[in-house]
């Protein structure tokens, strides 16, 4: 029975990552850089994505999943932001056939970089690729300094890290050195830049990191192969 159900595993993640790769390759030919913002409930996505909009010179586009409502998409279309919403009606993360069909539903009328926001979940999104090309993970001070420890592919998988609320470390008991230490034990790479939606505090660094990222191409290594699984 394990092995069967390992064998439907391996097909759906086979399925996903070819549409990513699709997906991927179709924002590629409109030079629409694309990043899988990630993080838990209230962590401060939207928010942190409205900040970093206000130092990004380039064209931005939106997709904001979520299980149900488009609270966070009428929030950015205030804004002239490009959005689009995908809900997932009990999911808890996107895939890459959602995916698609949002953005073949966009009008990508120029090069820009297109923010995907993905579940309020720390678990499922790290799990499947969306045709990104790379991830962002946000965690707040507020969500302990435990996350690392707790959900490490999310922290495994990610090429940039926002801290958020750090405004709020003084009242809270964050340990610094052990969220950094667990961190780094999973992913040496990963910038990790201390900001603070309330204030507006380390967005400006961070959106400069992007953009940079942008002009050269980065894109996270291997998480297209159809050998690379997951659960390996």
């Amino acid at each position: 029975m394990h092995m069967v159900k390992a064998g439907v595993m391996e097909d759906i993640y086979a399925h996903n990552n070819h549409i990513a790769q699709h997906v991927r390759e179709y924002m590629m030919e409109r030079k629409v850089y694309t990043i899988n913002v990630m993080g838990a409930p209230g962590t401060g996505k939207t928010t942190s994505m409205e900040q970093l909009m206000k130092y990004i010179k380039s064209k931005i586009y939106v997709i904001e999943g979520d299980i149900e409502s488009d609270i966070d998409t009428e929030r950015l279309r205030k804004q002239h932001v490009s959005a689009a919403q995908i809900n997932t009606f009990g999911a808890c993360h996107l895939d890459a056939p959602l995916v698609h069909n949002a953005i073949h539903a966009m009008d990508f009328s120029e090069p820009g970089i297109l923010f995907i926001e993905n579940v309020g979940n720390l678990v499922c999104p790290a799990e499947m690729v969306i045709g990104e090309n790379i991830k962002l993970l946000i965690v707040s001070v507020a969500d302990g300094s435990d996350k690392p420890y707790k959900y490490p592919l999310a922290f495994e998988k990610a090429d940039i890290i926002l801290l958020n609320k750090i405004d709020l470390a003084p009242y809270l008991d964050f340990d610094e050195d052990f969220f950094m230490k667990g961190l780094r034990h999973l992913n040496k790479k990963a910038p990790v830049f201390k900001v603070s939606g309330k204030t507006g505090e380390g967005y400006k660094e961070a959106a400069e990191w992007i953009e940079k990222a942008a002009a050269d191409g980065l894109t996270h290594p291997g998480e297209y192969d159809d050998e690379h699984h997951h659960h390996e």
